[in-house]
């Protein structure tokens, strides 16, 4: 569908760079604001993407480059996802209709795409790392420039920014942290921190102060207004010492992050102190999730990240209902096991919603843990909770397990702890990118003593072997891909599939087609075709040896194909089976490369890699044509 131009207002068509906005008079600066949130809305809903986010940060966006000499001072955003204004008046604004797209501007900050992108930060809590090291590399390099990190309340739950204070308070540079205190992660935030920032902007004596210094200075207006300026710092003359302060920051605020003749000023006297060299500085800024947007305010996590939709009428539902996806069925696994086995217990780090964990916390309340962004916590205290008789189920994105390493080796691992990993967004998974692909579970995992790895191939599959996972007395991860599966029928019951054993889907002959995962669609549609055989394998680890001999005793050829990494993939496991066997065979492993994969449609990122039956087809016929014994009249997948 031909999309029509955006349309384009006075002020923000003059806006290429933040070199044109500092151009502009402070006076200018509130309807341009008013003009990028505009703008903002009517793209994303053209493309979908993050809105919530990006509506609260308009006002924060324009304060910080008008301020701030960017890109000579480095902004960097955490998580990045809340950048959309900040690609907008950072030259980005004509491109802004391919965002996500294959080919297009990525969703999150991207240092090979623009150079005010100075970090990515598509996961989070990272940033007060980056721009420390940022502005103490500028110190040892005798620059002059600042270093900023914006971070979110929802970012600042992970271990990884404490650790970033902790070393910041000490060190000589020009650092200035902002705290974006929207009080909201993706899911509703949690944990004492998130109280703590509550407390502080609703507490009583502070409230009751500035109540009274309104009523006495409204009867001398000049007084009123110089007291209005002064309230940037008067704000840390009442509020209580913080816990920034501890560790060795000024802090300043908290103020309103949509007024910008509160934000300016501030920022003003912030650059300043950088410049006088007086320590670290820390604003804390409270902003609105979907501020400017009257459906986004009342239901930030619904536009979140929502796909395309009339602004004018906000999200509705889709005519068709939409396939079951793999995370509803491990919602609904999730609840029935709860319901079975009183052991059960539920563990997220700050990804309710996307992980499919709703229904279950209505449920079973008690039995249900956010623990925020906060992955290396949620691994080792899902195995305190084994300890002590327990039977933990982490629901996690791949791509954020890989936070949490040490602790899934040392404390679940090694202590050979029962604990289930559900691991969601396995594989591509499109719009996203690089940054969010789960490539790298199957050989990260598989290394891991006392570690197994289930593959489900459908809907059906993933609801059984979560069920034999949770039957097993060591860790399992189970991992299966965002979206829809195949639309097979899944069973009621909770009755597990034989632990470590694949399945002959198709015989044929001289080329075997193992596959792990979701990828057997497509396998057997090429199988079909090329008169191969085709075996469902569902388990990486452990690997079923006795299917695996009998298919290397009875072809000439084996095929792999997962959607994950060869490097140290499946393939890479049936390669080592073989040779600890003594068998030898050419092997062909299909998978992702040895490179990071664009955002994009997944069907077309996974033809492009080969991974889509046509692929899979030419592929074998390359490599093994000769050993085919296609049946006459079969037609090439198409």
């Amino acid at each position: 569908m031909t999309q029509a131009p955006l349309p384009m207002s006075s002020l923000l068509s003059t806006i290429d760079s933040p070199a044109d906005l500092r151009r502009l008079t402070r006076a200018q600066l509130p309807p341009l604001a008013a003009e990028l949130r505009a703008f903002l809305l009517e793209s994303v809903a053209r493309t979908g993407g993050h809105l919530s986010s990006n509506l609260g940060t308009v006002e924060l966006t324009v304060a910080l480059h008008y301020v701030f000499n960017t890109p000579e001072d480095r902004l960097v955003w955490d998580v990045g996802h809340q950048t959309y204004p900040h690609k907008i008046l950072t030259g980005r604004r004509e491109r802004m209709n391919t965002l996500r797209q294959f080919g297009g501007i990525s969703g999150f900050p991207r240092r090979s795409e623009s150079e005010y992108d100075t970090f990515g930060t598509a996961h989070s809590s990272t940033s007060i790392s980056a721009a420390l090291g940022m502005a103490l590399a500028a110190k040892i390099k005798g620059d002059q420039r600042k270093a900023v990190a914006i971070i979110g309340d929802g970012a600042m739950t992970a271990g990884m920014a404490f650790e970033a204070l902790n070393n910041a308070g000490v060190a000589e540079g020009r650092l200035l942290v902002v705290l974006n205190d929207n009080d909201m992660s993706i899911s509703p935030p949690v944990g004492a921190l998130n109280r703590y920032l509550a407390q502080l902007m609703s507490g009583q004596f502070y409230a009751a102060a500035k109540n009274v210094g309104k009523q006495v200075l409204k009867g001398a207006p000049p007084l009123f207004e110089l007291a209005k300026r002064f309230e940037e710092h008067a704000k840390g003359m009442v509020v209580p010492a913080t816990l920034f302060e501890k560790f060795g920051f000024n802090y300043i605020g908290p103020i309103d992050g949509h007024d910008l003749d509160s934000l300016i000023p501030t920022l003003e006297n912030i650059r300043h102190l950088l410049d006088t060299d007086s320590g670290p500085q820390f604003l804390h800024v409270v902003t609105k999730k979907g501020q400017g947007y009257k459906l986004a305010e009342a239901d930030p996590i619904a536009y979140h990240g929502p796909g395309v939709f009339d602004p004018s009428v906000g999200l509705t539902k889709p005519a068709t209902p939409p396939r079951t996806t793999f995370t509803q069925v491990f919602g609904q696994w999730l609840c029935d096991m709860a319901e079975a086995d009183p052991r059960l217990v539920g563990i997220t780090p700050a990804m309710r919603e996307g992980s499919g964990m709703v229904e279950f916390e209505r449920r079973f309340p008690a039995r249900y843990f956010d623990v925020g962004i906060a992955e290396q916590h949620a691994v080792t205290f899902a195995a305190g909770l084994a300890c002590e008789g327990l039977k933990p189920v982490v629901a996690i994105y791949s791509t954020f397990l890989q936070r949490a390493y040490d602790q899934l080796i040392h404390d679940v691992a090694l202590q050979n702890l029962p604990v289930v990993f559900a691991l969601d967004r396995a594989g591509l998974v499109g719009a996203d990118g690089a940054t969010h692909a789960g490539a790298y579970d199957i050989a990260y995992l598989r290394c891991i003593p006392n570690m197994a790895v289930a593959c489900p191939a459908d809907e059906a599959e993933c609801r059984q072997l979560l069920s034999t996972a949770f039957e097993q007395n060591h860790p399992v991860a189970v991992r299966y891909p965002r979206g829809a599966g195949a639309g097979v029928a899944r069973p009621v019951d909770l009755q597990g599939l034989p632990y470590g054993r694949g399945e002959l889907r198709r015989q044929g002959r001289g080329v075997a087609i193992l596959a792990f995962g979701t990828l057997l669609q497509p396998a057997l549609a090429a199988g079909e075709v090329l008169g191969a055989s085709v075996a469902n394998m569902r388990w990486v680890k452990p690997l079923d040896l006795d299917l695996l001999r009998e298919l290397a005793r009875t072809h000439e050829a084996l095929v792999t194909v997962e959607e994950g990494s060869i490097q140290g993939g499946a393939g890479a496991a049936v390669l080592e089976a073989l040779q600890a066997e003594g068998l030898t065979l050419p092997v062909l492993q299909l998978g992702l490369p040895d490179t990071f994969i664009e955002h994009g449609d997944p069907a077309r990122l996974l033809a492009m890699e080969g991974l889509d039956a046509a692929g899979i087809e030419g592929s074998v016929r390359k490599r093994f044509g000769s050993l085919l014994h296609a049946s006459p009249g079969l037609k090439r997948v198409s």
